[in-house]
């Protein structure tokens, strides 16, 4: 039988995060919002209260060779705090690489006007987003259940 739940996708930005959910079957992700850092933490502990939050997956920023980029401290700083919030959550971190891009892309897409598109708030979340669903389609490709457990 599967084990229902959802994904919380997270976007790490230098003030802003972006946060995405998946559906309880985790199939899809969609966005949920735009947080200051300041209160990213709060908004989280409302989503692990009230929604079946199985795991965390935090985008990796990585160079286009692959290497970790400049970004990585402030994500590493970012996981201890996670870590001091939600010390019994699983976190796996997902390649971010070009997800703002392709954020910017799927407003285009959908007709968003240019200055909205702008926005680092609409950007961060649709960043968490493709970062999540990269991540549910990484795991499909891997022939594993979201829903498998890891250490």
């Amino acid at each position: 039988m599967a084990k229902y739940g959802r994904l919380i996708g997270i976007d790490v930005g230098t003030k802003w995060i972006g946060l995405a959910r998946t559906d309880l079957l985790k199939t899809v992700a969609n966005p949920i919002g735009t947080y200051h850092d300041s209160e990213v933490m709060e908004a989280l502990k409302k989503l692990v209260e009230n929604e079946q939050v199985e795991k965390f997956v935090v985008g990796w920023p990585l160079t286009p060779e692959g290497d970790e980029g400049k970004a990585i401290k402030m994500v590493r700083s970012f996981l201890s705090r996670l870590e001091e919030h939600f010390p019994d959550m699983e976190v796996a971190k997902m390649d971010e690489r070009y997800t703002s891009k392709e954020a910017v892309r799927a407003m285009v897409e959908a007709g968003v006007p240019k200055m909205k598109r702008r926005e680092s708030d609409r950007i961060n979340k649709a960043a968490a987003a493709i970062i999540l669903q990269k991540y549910i389609e990484f795991m499909k490709s891997e022939n594993v259940r979201v829903t498998d457990r890891y250490v």
